[in-house]
């Protein structure tokens, strides 16, 4: 794993700027225990003040500090995400192990019902299942919900890569020795499936921030609860561009649009990793 990391920095640039963007995310997440102010102040600053040396991103018409706003915004929403990470790809890896590994009618039926999962438009869904839960929809919620509906598609992946793996000789040399399936899957399989589990995770990440700010932003999820997707709903709730306040929308999309670029230049770096070919070309540097 650490060699998989060292090796990621050393060649991949897109990596190495990504994990850059990500570790300042994590600096936000860091201060909002950090800060001055609790996340439902009202009042606590002046109002209405352009960003400064005092107030770096300015503040709200509600007399909010920016800054410490999108500090606790940032980490509710990679709450959310890793909460339908952690759900969505935990739910993927053990089904599609499972079913790639067995085979027989055991694959076919977990296919059968990953294909149902696969057809279904989790968006829309998603939509509808929001406004039923309108004003019950927290945060921990709208991540379990979200991660739910995201386990088909990487549950197809891990399929795929463990019916090739079956087929090796050491797999055959693991049954011969007397292993029962679950050691087999876990000990000898789930090492060659985490460099695609690293990948997926990250994927899972852009999917889940995509959704908290699109929900959001409709009015759908936890309005109460600071996160980037309500940060630009309450924005536009007190009409800050029309005011011409437009640091109070600035600061939450320049954050949702620097963390996606960051997790979408981490994830050119694994895709570029797990390239065979240039694979190849690491190997040939290294000798």
């Amino acid at each position: 794993m650490l060699t998989t990391i060292r090796d990621l920095f050393r060649f991949s640039p897109s990596f190495r700027l990504g994990s850059i963007i990500l570790v300042l995310a994590a600096i936000l997440v860091i201060l909002s225990f950090l800060s001055p102010y609790e996340p439902d102040d009202r009042r606590a600053v002046e109002r209405n003040e352009a960003p400064s040396a005092e107030f770096w991103f300015g503040t709200t018409s509600q007399g909010q500090d920016v800054f410490w706003m999108l500090t606790f915004a940032v980490r509710n929403t990679l709450i959310v995400a890793g909460i339908a990470v952690l759900i969505g790809r935990g739910i993927g890896v053990i089904l599609g192990m499972i079913s790639g590994y067995l085979g027989g009618a055991v694959d076919r039926v977990l296919s059968s019902i990953v294909d149902s999962f696969i057809v279904i438009p989790r968006l829309p869904l998603l939509i509808l299942i929001a406004s039923i839960m309108r004003g019950q929809m927290t945060i921990v919620a709208l991540g379990v919900l979200i991660g739910i509906l995201d386990w088909a598609y990487p549950s197809k992946r891990y399929r795929s890569q463990v019916l090739s793996l079956r087929e090796r000789s050491f797999t055959h040399t693991a049954i011969f020795s007397g292993m029962n399936a679950w050691k087999i899957v876990i000990q000898e399989h789930l090492p060659f499936i985490i460099p695609f589990l690293l990948a997926d995770v990250v994927s899972g990440f852009l999917f889940a921030i995509g959704i908290e700010v699109t929900l959001s932003i409709l009015g759908l999820s936890d309005l109460d609860t600071q996160s980037i997707g309500s940060m630009i709903y309450w924005g536009n709730y007190y009409q800050s561009l029309l005011t011409n306040r437009v640091w109070v929308l600035i600061a939450p999309i320049g954050a949702s649009i620097v963390i996606v670029v960051g997790f979408y230049l981490v994830s050119v770096g694994l895709g570029d990793y797990l390239d065979p070919r240039k694979r190849l070309v690491r190997l040939q540097v290294k000798e």
